[in-house]
């Protein structure tokens, strides 16, 4: 259980009651509020695993998700009330949605075509609104709907979710990870994170689920068995459900697809053709009606089980610099330095996307007691020095983003991270000619700008001679 809340417990004016979930990147508690604070609809407390045990990818999730939701509109997604502004002790906390979880629905097995339908019209709705609102939420499962009692869905859970206008926290090379694995599109397997149609796929196959009972490539519990679909073609709902009308499987497979650009353009398309059938066009992705042979099934893994990753999209109009800071020593001299090289990038280039990146050692085996000494409170401690050192410069916040990264290899993360985020310069700095402290910097500037495919401003603190005797 999280280090930080208890039941009982009051936190700026909301008593803790329950522990409602345990997932693996945070918890949520219901809470009360004090009178004078009552919204008008029940409450609940969302905050990140730190403390023993707990994974990292929990406070970036978290973050993503305090980003995001309070800029959501709209009946399908929660109302954010409050949002923690201690460092140490984030949460946030939203309105508590009155009706069921899209998994408890699934997990009553296949369903009726015309509940296929109408759940299906609801969830494309659902996803169409914070598509229209600039994000693609990339983490799409019935665990992360809930429906109202009126029909319309409610999505929840964007601790995976990107916003366009935001810096992409999770783009740091193994952005494959976000997703659950019976849903997670091709693309995202390819770390590839600015292509909407993604939760077209994750659409699909929750509408597969539901009408057949299954998922259509199984649960796989590696990442072999995951790369299976950028080849796999699955097998026609109407294999496994006869009866299922066509119309419903072209729907279906049409946002599977495994080409992103052979998907339906976007959730709301999704949303008409569920709502119209009679408007839908049968193709042989409707017709078809057995699994695919295992020689078809050979001859695309043979063509396709290799394949590499699309390039992704940079963007032309945001130059993105990327600053290595040191976090273990803040209060080292070159700190300063490197603020002061960076003001005038910033200041040049009101579209500037900044990432701020520390690389630091794995917390100690087995963990200790303290919060320090956890991996999830060694990051969260991380992540504040490095908003320490942003403090000064006064960054727009929609245009800067935090990267705390275990690594024994320093030099290669920050190069991992400028390949995988299409940065334009490093800003990194170095010691004087004259030091042999503090052996990172030495090691680190070296190695980057040896082996970086962009552009790199070394900062260094000017030597200090030795000091001259005043003439009497």
């Amino acid at each position: 259980m999280s280090a930080q809340i208890r039941p009982g417990e009051s936190i700026d004016g909301f008593i803790v009651e329950s522990c409602l979930h345990e997932g693996g990147t945070g918890y949520v508690y219901r809470v009360r509020p004090a009178e004078d604070r009552a919204p008008g609809f029940p409450l609940l407390m969302k905050v990140p695993g730190v403390g023993p045990g707990e994974p990292t990818i929990g406070v970036e999730s978290f973050e993503i998700e305090q980003t995001i939701l309070p800029r959501l509109t709209g009946p399908h997604v929660p109302r954010v009330v409050s949002i923690g502004d201690d460092p140490l002790r984030p949460y946030i906390v939203m309105e508590e949605i009155e009706g069921q979880s899209l998994g408890a629905t699934v997990a009553r097995g296949r369903h009726p075509t015309a509940d296929v339908a109408g759940i299906g019209a609801a969830l494309a709705d659902a996803v169409h609104s914070v598509h229209r609102q600039h994000v693609i939420h990339f983490d799409l499962k019935p665990e992360n709907f809930i429906l109202r009692p009126d029909g319309r869905a409610v999505l929840i859970d964007f601790g995976f979710a990107r916003h366009a206008h935001y810096p992409d926290l999770l783009a740091e090379g193994d952005a494959f990870a976000a997703g659950s694995a019976a849903y997670v599109s091709p693309e995202q397997l390819q770390g590839i994170r600015n292509d909407l149609r993604s939760d077209v796929f994750a659409l699909g196959a929750i509408l597969y689920e539901l009408a057949t009972g299954e998922t259509p490539f199984g649960e796989p519990e590696t990442f072999a068995g995951l790369r299976d679909r950028l080849w796999r073609i699955p097998a026609p709902p109407r294999s496994i459900v006869p009866t299922l009308p066509e119309w419903l499987q072209e729907v279906i497979l049409h946002c599977l697809e495994r080409r992103a650009e052979r998907r339906y353009l976007s959730a709301a398309h999704v949303a008409f053709d569920l709502r119209h059938p009679d408007q839908v066009p049968i193709t042989i992705r409707g017709q078809r009606t057995e699994a695919p042979s295992l020689m078809l099934q050979l001859g695309r893994w043979w063509r396709l089980h290799g394949a590499r990753p699309e390039p992704r999209n940079a963007s032309a109009e945001a130059p993105v610099v990327l600053v290595a800071i040191d976090t273990e020593h803040l209060d080292d001299e070159r700190h300063h330095a490197l603020r002061e090289a960076v003001r005038p990038f910033i200041a040049s280039n009101a579209d500037y996307r900044l990432m701020l990146v520390s690389a630091i050692g794995a917390a100690p085996l087995g963990e200790g007691e303290r919060l320090e000494d956890t991996a999830s409170g060694k990051h969260l401690e991380h992540r504040n020095r490095l908003r320490q050192w942003a403090a000064p410069l006064k960054l727009a916040p929609a245009r800067t983003s935090l990267h705390v990264i275990e690594s024994s290899d320093p030099a290669q993360t920050i190069l991992d991270m400028a390949g995988a985020n299409s940065v334009d310069l490093i800003v990194i700095g170095a010691p004087a000619p004259d030091s042999r402290t503090l052996a990172w910097w030495r090691s680190v500037a070296s190695g980057v700008t040896a082996d970086a495919r962009c552009s790199v401003h070394v900062v260094r603190v000017p030597e200090r001679g030795p000091a001259r005797e005043t003439e009497a």
